[in-house]
């Protein structure tokens, strides 16, 4: 497996006719990550390395819908997900690469 290194990969489609189309993907650890609630009320996530920026927030910038529920749930179970298969591959390589640091 090929190694890059840290990097923030950021593109940006635009077909005539469609809706433009803007993609982010984080392949780095240098993330800073956070949540809270504003002062109108409304809550929010942001995902930021030092390339590019992503928030999350309700519906329109308003009020908590149910499919804004729904979203948070989702992610809520993604990221949980996320974090069980980054502690067991880490295990795992950890435990692979063990006896190679004895030689």
């Amino acid at each position: 497996m090929r190694n890059l290194g840290p990097y923030t990969y950021v593109t940006l489609s635009m077909k005539p006719g469609s809706v433009p189309r803007l993609a982010v993907s984080f392949h780095t650890a240098d993330l800073r990550i956070r949540a809270g609630v504003l002062d109108n009320p409304r809550p929010y996530l942001e995902i930021c390395s030092p390339e590019a920026d992503v928030a999350i927030s309700t519906t329109g910038a308003g009020h908590v819908t149910d499919a804004d529920l729904h979203n948070a749930r989702q992610l809520f179970n993604a990221v949980a997900r996320y974090l069980a298969d980054c502690e067991r591959l880490h295990s795992e390589q950890s435990a692979k690469a063990a006896p190679d640091a004895a030689v």
